[in-house]
């Protein structure tokens, strides 16, 4: 059966080869994006499928205004992909005030805010599926990057308490958590003037790994896409869904590791309470 998707940050990468996916197999795409032009090609295409309107997620107004639009002319949205966002690419200390403000704004405070403006429409529908797209980086963190996992560490901290909050609706959440990818993702780092005195760090290391390309975007954006077209259907909805071989390696020894640190503290944890 057809279902009808929204989709923000839809004009490039796994946004735009998941609208793609959607669009061969038949079914209805409410695709949002700051400039709409860049999908005019599938607009031409499948005229009756794709629905696209303009949306900067930093815009607060905005978002409700399209989302009611989108729910109100396409009667019913079936799952809502929150897709847009970018990373900030520096040291904590040579990024500005502004920068920090613009990426928690887009990826953080604007993914927030596209949830909460569907949630009533899902309600009021009786149930629906949300993709929040957040990164490996939601649970493990590279030097130099600390203002974009910022970011998704935190969206996971909303979506693990709102997904709960919604459940007797019929709500069901699921994270994505993509590895690097073959997108424009380096090209679209927005990257501060570097400090000389992080040259020999860590995040200096990190810096000239992604320069060179030794920082390697291997994941496949198509596969990807089509990996959470499957998990959509998947029932119940998966709290996560972790994307790339490099990712799984990653996070896996990032757990592994809290897990160790964790039970060491037990009898430290255990002590602390009240006689």
């Amino acid at each position: 059966m057809n279902t009808t998707w929204l989709v923000t940050g839809s004009s490039s990468g796994i946004g735009k080869a998941l609208v793609e996916q959607l669009l061969e197999r038949g079914d209805r795409v409410a695709a949002t994006l700051r400039k709409p032009e860049a999908l005019d090609e599938l607009k031409a295409r499948y005229p009756g499928q794709l629905w696209l309107a303009q949306l900067d997620v930093t815009d607060t107004p905005a978002i409700r205004r399209v989302i009611e639009q989108a729910f109100t002319e396409l009667g019913r949205i079936d799952v809502v992909v929150s897709c847009a966002g970018y990373a900030l690419f520096g040291a904590a200390e040579e990024v500005s005030d502004e920068q920090i403000d613009q990426q928690l704004h887009t990826n953080l405070v604007g993914s927030i805010q596209v949830i909460r403006a569907c949630l009533p429409f899902l309600r009021e529908q009786g149930g629906g599926r949300v993709l929040q797209v957040s990164s490996e980086g939601g649970q493990l963190a590279y030097p130099n990057f600390s203002l974009y996992h910022t970011s998704k560490w935190a969206i996971e901290g909303f979506v693990e308490s709102v997904a709960q909050e919604v459940a007797p609706f019929d709500i069901e959440f699921t994270l994505v958590e993509p590895g690097p990818t073959h997108t424009n993702f380096g090209a679209a780092l927005v990257s501060p003037p570097p400090m000389a005195a992080y040259e020999h760090t860590p995040a200096g290391d990190v810096r000239r790994a992604v320069a060179s390309g030794e920082f390697a975007m291997t994941g496949d954006p198509v596969k990807m896409a089509k990996a959470m077209l499957d998990v959509a259907a998947a029932s119940p909805a998966p709290k996560r869904l972790l994307l790339g071989s490099g990712a799984y390696e990653r996070v896996h020894a990032a757990l592994t590791e809290r897990l160790a640190a964790l039970e060491r503290q037990q009898a430290v944890a255990l002590s602390t309470e009240m006689d």
